[in-house]
């Protein structure tokens, strides 16, 4: 195990690392530096209990949420390897993106995983996300990808990047727990035929609702952008065509939302054809399976 390291006081706005990390919430220099951020306690945990190798750790111990367990972060961070700043309020407010920090925030490197890395099991279900354009719907994504067990998130053509502060904070540190790749559209087509994955496409022009169509075996959900759903290209590949029911004045719902609908029917037919194992009741945490 690495000796952690000495944290440095930081007490300056003007510091050179303190510049590097705010810069970082914009694309073209997290893309330049190959780096993201990763703010807030759970999001922290998460991607340090998924392997994450941290690089900086930016902490305030007057902005904690005072349940004892960031010193946890800090001291784990400081064993990987990570350079350790203890900043004052002010220096970690101006690094923060939240509204309401939580005194941890990690800079660290981008998530490389390629269409090659990944290891699909059988019976594997899989999210196409083509050109989302929201960070928070991406996130959520994410977020809903984790909790229904899927094997991984491919992105395709993107249109706002993984490693937006935002969808780190909307998928609650589930970028870190489920397998995410982007790739371009035509490789990831490519991938999926090779694999024998039936391609399911939501549109309120398809005859079957989506709880009529089997959804086991190798699936890949795909989902489109907020304003126009799908393109052409993945409408023409879709094996299954189906529609969410209905029943307002909306003709459509917000693309995260549709997409748990449909990964939740798919982990229904999952569970009653035996192909997945329904999670023991200690594994939920009360109220915190539902949060914000």
């Amino acid at each position: 195990m690495m000796t952690a390291m000495t944290p440095l006081t930081l007490t300056s706005t003007a510091n050179p690392k303190v510049k590097h990390a705010v810069r970082l919430r914009q694309r073209s220099h997290r893309d330049e530096a190959g780096q993201m951020l990763v703010e807030g306690y759970r999001e922290c945990r998460r991607a340090l209990d998924n392997g994450y190798r941290p690089q900086i750790l930016f902490y305030c111990e007057e902005l904690y949420l005072k349940n004892l367990n960031e010193p946890e972060i800090v001291r784990r961070c400081g064993e990987l390897g990570a350079e350790l700043y203890a900043c004052s309020a002010p220096v970690f407010e101006k690094l923060a993106y939240r509204e309401r920090p939580e005194g941890l925030l990690i800079v660290g490197p981008q998530l490389t995983r390629t269409l090659a890395d990944l290891r699909l099991p059988e019976h594997a279900l899989v999210v196409v996300a083509e050109a989302i354009e929201k960070p928070g719907n991406l996130g959520t994504i994410l977020r809903s990808a984790d909790a229904a067990g899927v094997h991984a998130v491919i992105v395709c053509d993107r249109c706002t990047d993984i490693h937006n502060p935002n969808v780190v904070r909307a998928s609650t540190g589930t970028l870190f727990s489920v397998p995410v790749v982007e790739a371009p559209g035509d490789e990831t087509l490519a991938f999926l035929r090779a694999r024998a994955f039936r391609i399911l496409a939501a549109t309120p022009h398809a005859q079957h609702l989506h709880s009529e169509v089997p959804l086991t075996g190798n699936v890949a959900l795909a989902v489109g952008t907020e304003q126009y759903g799908l393109s052409e290209k993945w409408m023409a590949a879709a094996d299954l065509r189906v529609r969410i029911p209905m029943f307002g004045l909306a003709d459509s719902l917000n693309v995260a939302s549709a997409t748990t609908i449909l990964l939740f029917e798919a982990v229904r037919q999952r569970l009653a054809a035996g192909q997945l194992a329904a999670p023991a009741p200690e594994a939920w945490h009360g109220a915190g399976a539902f949060d914000a």
